[in-house]
């Protein structure tokens, strides 16, 4: 069940949804124990994606009262996702969208981590890459993309030839001396990412501009988001990689034994 400000939301109320698909969101694991790993950033997220979107104040704590009321009920692990938005607002005034709402829906969360990841290389720019916005388009062209050729999502590739980020998730690469490299590009600082800098001690950890043939040389990469932690790349095109690697195993620990915050 979707809720909007608390209450169960109707087909009119996520029409602007599908129709002008104007707002931002953000998608939070909860663990069985009702913790979030990172629920700060994610909250801090929001805010400032707000007042970039919307040029408004958002009061966390009522999102954060809206996503325990959602989780009544709920039984295991599951996905949150927020989304904020302005059910009132119009394709040709969006200037007019000034009243941000909170739309909170769960999902079941899979086991971590997920089997290894293909993907296929596509040249993508996301639009306004810092926000994590709800303009999914072409983001979801290049994942089909990439899945009619035989594989499972897409890398993203700039005109300049830069490998940025995934289809809904952080790329990254560990290279040949066991250092975790964040590709130099525009991309949406995840919350995931922004925890594995903070928490993987003992691992370097290096932010540079990534080519295609470097990221495929590499000695591994993975992909990070709250719903699949850090996820082996098992190849890039044609290019196998390896998905065991001792760097990936730190990381994983790492990740699992952070601890999460209560709502």
């Amino acid at each position: 069940m979707a809720t909007l400000d608390e209450k169960p939301a109707t087909a009119d109320d996520v029409l602007p949804l599908a129709l002008t698909n104007y707002g931002h969101f953000t998608s939070m694991r909860v663990d069985a124990d009702r913790t979030i790993r990172g629920l700060t950033l994610h909250m801090e997220r929001l805010a400032r994606d707000c007042r970039i979107v919307y040029g408004a104040d958002l009061d966390t704590g009522r999102v954060r009262d809206h996503v325990r009321e959602a989780l009544d009920g709920q039984a295991g692990p599951c996905v949150v996702r927020v989304t904020i938005y302005d059910p009132a607002v119009e394709m040709g005034h969006p200037a007019d969208a000034e009243n941000p709402s909170v739309l909170v829906t769960v999902r079941p969360a899979g086991k971590l981590p997920p089997a290894p990841l293909r993907a296929m290389s596509v040249q993508y720019e996301r639009d306004l890459p810092h926000v994590k916005h709800c303009g999914l388009f072409g983001a979801l062209h290049a994942r089909r993309a990439a899945q009619l050729a035989g594989a499972e999502d897409a890398l993203f590739v700039g005109r300049d030839g830069l490998v940025s980020e995934g289809g809904t998730w952080n790329a990254a690469f560990v290279d040949g001396n066991g250092a975790v490299v964040w590709p130099q590009a525009p991309v949406l600082p995840g919350v995931t990412m922004a925890l594995l800098q903070q928490h993987a001690t003992g691992i370097e950890h290096r932010t540079a501009t990534v080519t295609l043939d470097q990221a495929k040389a590499m000695a591994a990469a993975f992909a990070t988001n709250t719903s699949i932690g850090v996820r082996a790349l098992s190849a890039i095109d044609d290019t196998e990689l390896p998905t065991q690697n001792p760097t990936l195993a730190a990381l994983r620990d790492a990740y699992l034994s952070i601890p999460g915050e209560p709502l």
